[in-house]
This record gives C-alpha cells, sequence and structure tokens, in this order.
C-alpha cells in the first residue's frame, strides 16, 4: 500500500509529473523561441507563471455557474493526472496495467477538452462560448485520426494493453516501421488536442481572448494551464511507448533515462511542428482532419490488417 501511495503522490505520480510537466513546457517554449531567433523564457519561468497564478484571486463571473466553473479545471487536471499512471515508464508494466487500458488512457485524455468547454460554457462570456464551441468541434475533427492511428498500432499487436503492444513491438521490433504513418498522424492530431499551433483555433488570441479560460484567474487558471503542460507529457508518454517501446525491460534508472528521451523527442517535434506552421481556421483543420489525416490513418490500418494476415497467423 505505501509503495503504491509512493507510486501515485511522489514518484512518478503527481509530484514528480508537475515537475515534468513544467520542464517540457520550458523546452517547448524554448525549442519554440530559439526557431524564431528569439532568446525565449529562462528555465524557471514555467515556475514563476504557475506560482505567480497560485497567489492570485479566484474571481467567479457574476452570470457563471459557480459549481460547474470551479469543478471544471480540477476534473481536467485529475483525468489527465489519472491517464499518466496507466503509461508504463521504464518496464512494461504501469502502476494500473490491465488489458484494455489503452482504451482507458484514450479516454481519460478526452475528458480535459470536455472540461474545457463545461468550464467555458458556463462561465457564460461570449468569448468562452465561442472558444467553448471551438474546443468541441475541434475534438470531433482530430479524435478519430488520434484513435486510428493509435489503435492500428495496437490491431497489430493484436491487445488493448499497452502493456501488450510493448511486448510485442519488443519481440518484433522491426515491425514498428510499418507504422511511422500512424505515428504521424497521432503526432499532428496531438497538435490538436494540445490546441497548439496551427490547432490553436479554440484559444486564439486575437480572435476570442483565451477562449474557453478567458474569464479563469487564480489558482482555476494555474490547474487549467497545469492541465495543458500535463496532456503534453502524457500525450508524449503514450505516442512514445506505442510506436517506439524500446528499452523497457533494461535497467530501471537507464530505462527511465530513455523513456524520458523519448517524451522530450516527441516534444521537440511538437515545438518544431508548431514553429513551421501557421494558424488555420476552424473549417480548414476539420477539413485537413477528415481529407488527409483520416485517409492516412485508415491506410495504415488496412497495412496492420494485410501485415496481420501474412506474418502473424
Amino acid at each position: 500500500m505505501l509503495g503504491e501511495l509512493f507510486y501515485i503522490f511522489i514518484f512518478p505520480g503527481f509530484i514528480f509529473l508537475i515537475i515534468f510537466s513544467l520542464t517540457a513546457e520550458f523546452i517547448d517554449r524554448k525549442i519554440y523561441a530559439r526557431l524564431q531567433n528569439r532568446v525565449g523564457p529562462p528555465w524557471f519561468q514555467p515556475w514563476a507563471d504557475f506560482i505567480k497564478l497560485l497567489a492570485k484571486e479566484d474571481i467567479v463571473p457574476a452570470e457563471s455557474n459557480p459549481k460547474m466553473f470551479k469543478v471544471a479545471p480540477i476534473f481536467a487536471l485529475a483525468a489527465a493526472i489519472s491517464a499518466f499512471l496507466y503509461i508504463p515508464l521504464w518496464k512494461t508494466d504501469a502502476l494500473f496495467s490491465f488489458n484494455g487500458d489503452l482504451i482507458v488512457v484514450l479516454y481519460l485524455l478526452t475528458l480535459p477538452t470536455l472540461a474545457f468547454f463545461i468550464g467555458g460554457w458556463y462561465s457564460t462570456s461570449l468569448y468562452s462560448r465561442i472558444g467553448s464551441v471551438r474546443c468541441m468541434t475541434q475534438l470531433f475533427a482530430y479524435e478519430v485520426p488520434l484513435f486510428m492511428g493509435i489503435l492500428s498500432s495496437a490491431l497489430l499487436a493484436d491487445s488493448w494493453s499497452l502493456k501488450g503492444i510493448a511486448v510485442f513491438y519488443m519481440a518484433h521490433p522491426w515491425f514498428w516501421l510499418f507504422n511511422l504513418a500512424g505515428f504521424s498522424v497521432s503526432l499532428i492530431s496531438l497538435l490538436g488536442k494540445l490546441e497548439k499551433v496551427p490547432f490553436d483555433i479554440p484559444e486564439a488570441e486575437t480572435e476570442v481572448v483565451a477562449g474557453a479560460f478567458t474569464e479563469y484567474s487564480g489558482r482555476m487558471l494555474a490547474f487549467l494551464r497545469m492541465t495543458l503542460d500535463i496532456e503534453l507529457v502524457t500525450g508524449s508518454a503514450l505516442l512514445a511507448l506505442v510506436f517506439f517501446p524500446f528499452a523497457l525491460n533494461v535497467h530501471p534508472a537507464l530505462g527511465f533515462v530513455i523513456f524520458m528521451i523519448k517524451i522530450l523527442f516527441i516534444v521537440s517535434l511538437i515545438a518544431l511542428l508548431r514553429t513551421v506552421v501557421a494558424r488555420l481556421r476552424i473549417d480548414q483543420m476539420i477539413d485537413f482532419c477528415w481529407k488527409f489525416l483520416v485517409p492516412l490513418a485508415a491506410t495504415q490500418l488496412l497495412l496492420n490488417l494485410m501485415l496481420k494476415g501474412m506474418f502473424l497467423r
């Protein structure tokens, strides 16, 4: 029991996840700045922003639904943290490994977006409601290719368990090469989930101030921003495990370092992608997902079905 509590709250649970998420935010912002010929923030900037928000007053709009307005950020943060606990880090087992945990992780990663919608909608602000509607509109665009890209890898491994996927690709290391299209689709879709350029439409500051977060301040805004940072780490960890399941059964210290490198590699790719592409309109984003990402994900799915039929009977 004490070991599980340590895993949940200390390492690699809540406290470690906060530290690593803020570090990932710094790396993302630093790479983004350097690629634009800017200096970028100092290493402590994410910490300073988080602490500053925690010290500020929580202001609840007079016409909002105060219960829904306050609960949404906590609900979003809890869902993002819970998803991370199902992902193996330096070995093939996580604290809550079971057959079907991949579906649970994908479900938990969907909940923060729903919480953003609820919080923005019940704040009753015009800007917040526009941002909330955009959140939900994007959700129906990027979730399909994201799920198809990840589940095609699981289909080839014949397992809905993260442990089963990792074990399969460690036993058949050359099969991961056939999942590069699925990885590309999932990486681009993850940009939409994180609401990063070119899919930062729900919080486009030049159009809707901060979107669903417009009326939030203080600790509640800190929780929302922390949720996005944790989603960045959790989403990157999920992609690293599903598409690059290497060095999981080595020495725990070495395996952990390698896994962190894989996560930071994906974070760096996200920073690169959002540097070279301009923001899209919401209709362009939907068209891109359904006309390009979904067919590419479907192609990956068919390829994996053929591979499974030819080599894994």
